[in-house]
């Protein structure tokens, strides 16, 4: 399923194929979830590069440096393209932590999935109620849904980076009563609710 154009999200995703290929970076954002959920695409990409990598994308493409948001921008293919770097962004985890905890999958790392939904948290807390908070909001969603997500090491860090994510995300899952863009209606979703409640009171 889609939440964007399908034009907008293939050129998003050949720009990236293409970036992956010349710089070393971890991908986060939307296209990191999808990687794990394959649930929706994204059009726009953010990685983390060290500061080496950041000197050889700007030896290709037009960087600009956003001072307020601690990060820097470059615009691919009419793709918007958000870089961070470590020792300087503001990601709510540090970013040198991320590229710590990444590790590959499909041929990009990508942060665990409990690193994810604290990102995709932070940002949700900036945006709700916009059509990208909402966005962030499935994207969470999506991962919780992850087999393989480890609600104590979700619980771990988010105790690290902020006591309130934890009653943040709870506040989240409570709020929300069914999610037809992840093919969950409303029966389902509230057994996965439970699960997910309880699971965060453990």
């Amino acid at each position: 399923m889609d939440y964007y154009r399908d034009t907008v999200t293939d050129k998003s995703w050949q720009t990236l194929q293409a970036l992956r290929h010349e710089y070393d970076f971890v991908l986060i954002g939307g296209w990191a979830v999808w990687l794990y959920t394959h649930q929706l695409k994204s059009k726009d990409i953010d990685i983390i590069v060290s500061m080496e990598s950041l000197v050889k994308i700007k030896e290709k493409f037009t960087v600009t440096k956003n001072n307020r948001l601690s990060k820097y921008e470059a615009i691919v293919d009419e793709i918007q393209i958000d870089i961070y770097v470590p020792f300087w962004s503001k990601l709510g985890l540090p970013a040198e932590d991320i590229m710590a905890l990444s590790h590959n999958i499909g041929g990009f790392r990508v942060p665990q999935p409990e690193i994810l939904v604290i990102l995709k948290q932070i940002a949700y807390g900036a945006r709700s109620g916009s059509s990208k908070g909402y966005k962030d909001m499935l994207d969470i969603m999506s991962l919780l849904r992850l087999p393989e997500f480890d609600w104590r090491l979700y619980c771990i860090h988010a105790k690290k980076t902020k006591k309130e994510l934890i009653s943040s995300l709870s506040d989240i899952i409570s709020h929300t009563t069914q999610l037809p863009e992840l093919n969950l209606n409303a029966h389902h979703f509230s057994k996965l609710k439970k699960e997910w409640l309880n699971a965060l009171k453990k």
